[in-house]
């Protein structure tokens, strides 16, 4: 079968063609925006990607079109899709009908970590021999891909909220039927598509409603917003978790580098590892994980064991280059409490380090000025805050962004950020680019402009 996908790039978007070539299909797709590592992923696998949503595309014409969240009415290659009558259905509905149906599925869903999360747990399963399925919005390293289809019950699914095609606005999460389900927080974020919190509460209770009576939810038991969720209707057993907090399942750092983290399990068993990452938000991610294991009879030892050899995700605080004791990360943060939750992890982890900035506040939510009023708090922890300002900002913008002072360069120029940047930097930085895009490429620009000044 003849499969072309409609907004290939998206993370979630690439990872059901990874699925689909997978199963054997034909598989194509386009993309505005074509930017490793999704498209080198699906190029290595012989996935052929258009750039721009034109009608040629389907002169080849496809048996099914699988439509991204991003198409809408009044784009070219949708408007033939529906004039020539190619069938067609929705990226989350083509993974429920042809790779969830019969399985263990093991959703994780929540504003902030479902990536990590669902990377954590997809390597937990692996680690102990169960060989998952998974579709998750990023690439862990662990495995070098964002989806496969697996060998075993098990499929892992990073549950997002976002709506699912123009042709059905719930939130993509309702499509999967899982038997354990992640709650790990909750804010309002999607701007663009829910009003307020209560229009996405909603969304994660219609969630709540597909969970069956014999299966498990997870839930962070220090989150304020989810217990309305919850209240509203849940027919599922709950276990709690927290950091250093009531809850079923407990987490600690057990040093003070936070090098190492101590899990307790609901029965009171404890268990800890050395681990490769940092930050109390990934804490929370990985006591989730382990939670979420324990209902594919993985145990906390087994589960704590898997967790030392984590790699952790790219694009999540994924450290791309060091030059001259300089240290780039590459990171996903493009909500006010992502952005806060990474710097103090840095903080935590390099105590006397310059952390330094690098940020393209380009999401939807940020363009309609929503974040306005939380941006400069959130990145007030920084040394050095250098930011592109996105076309299309918000008049407000530049004046939320004042009270950071001599602290922030801002530019509309991705080359003249970079060489403002390189001739500022200094040795011992720990350099944090946060973009849900590509940047402009200012990261490897950087890296390389500072490979031919910095070293010898």
């Amino acid at each position: 079968m003849h499969i072309h996908i409609l907004g290939i790039c998206g993370t979630f978007m690439g990872g059901v063609a990874v699925l689909a070539r997978a199963a054997g299909h034909r598989v194509t797709g386009c993309d505005g925006n074509v930017y490793p590592p999704m498209s080198t992923q699906l190029r290595d696998l012989g996935v052929e990607i258009h750039e721009g949503f034109d009608a040629a595309q389907l002169d080849d014409e496809p048996d099914c079109v699988v439509v991204g969240n991003v198409m809408s009415r009044g784009v070219e290659v949708v408007e033939a899709m529906l004039d020539r009558g190619i069938p067609y259905t929705s990226g989350p509905r083509w993974l429920a009908d042809h790779l969830l149906r019969g399985r263990h599925v093991l959703a994780v869903a929540g504003t902030h970590g479902k990536t990590t999360t669902a990377s954590m747990l997809a390597w937990i399963l692996e680690d102990a021999g169960n060989s998952p399925g998974f579709l998750i919005g990023g690439i862990p390293a662990n495995f070098g891909v964002s989806a496969r289809q697996g060998t075993s019950a098990y499929f892992v699914v990073e549950a997002d909220e976002y709506d699912t095609a123009f042709f059905d606005k719930r939130a993509k999460f309702v499509h999967y039927s899982p038997r354990t389900l992640v709650l790990n927080n909750l804010e309002f974020d999607h701007a663009d598509i829910y009003a307020d919190l209560d229009a996405i509460n909603w969304q994660f209770h219609q969630l709540l409603r597909t969970v069956p009576a014999s299966g498990r939810i997870i839930s962070n038991a220090r989150d304020e917003n989810l217990p309305a969720v919850i209240d509203a209707g849940c027919w599922t057993p709950i276990e709690s978790f927290a950091i250093a907090g009531e809850a079923d399942w407990q987490a600690e750092f057990a040093d003070a580098s936070e090098r190492r983290i101590r899990i307790t399990a609901p029965d009171g068993e404890t268990g800890e590892a050395r681990w490769q990452l940092g930050g109390r938000h990934n804490l929370e991610n990985a006591v989730a994980a382990i939670a979420a294991a324990r209902s594919a009879d993985v145990s906390l030892q087994q589960a704590l064991s898997a967790m030392a050899s984590f790699r952790g995700v790219k694009r999540r605080m994924e450290r791309t280059a060091t030059v001259g004791d300089i240290a780039i990360y590459d990171d996903f943060a493009h909500h006010p409490t992502a952005i806060r939750r990474t710097i103090a992890g840095v903080r935590q982890r390099y105590p006397g380090q310059r952390i330094v900035v690098a940020i393209e506040p380009r999401s939807n939510t940020m363009k309609l000025g929503v974040h306005n009023a939380e941006l400069a708090d959130s990145l007030a922890a920084a040394d050095r805050v250098w930011m592109y300002r996105p076309d299309g900002m918000s008049a407000d913008f530049e004046n939320a962004l004042a009270a950071m002072g001599d602290k922030l360069r801002l530019f509309p120029d991705y080359d003249n950020l970079v060489a403002d940047m390189a001739a500022e930097l200094r040795s011992g930085d720990q350099v944090i680019f946060m973009s849900n895009g590509g940047f402009g490429a200012a990261r490897q620009t950087l890296t390389a402009v500072l490979q031919r000044t910095r070293t010898s």
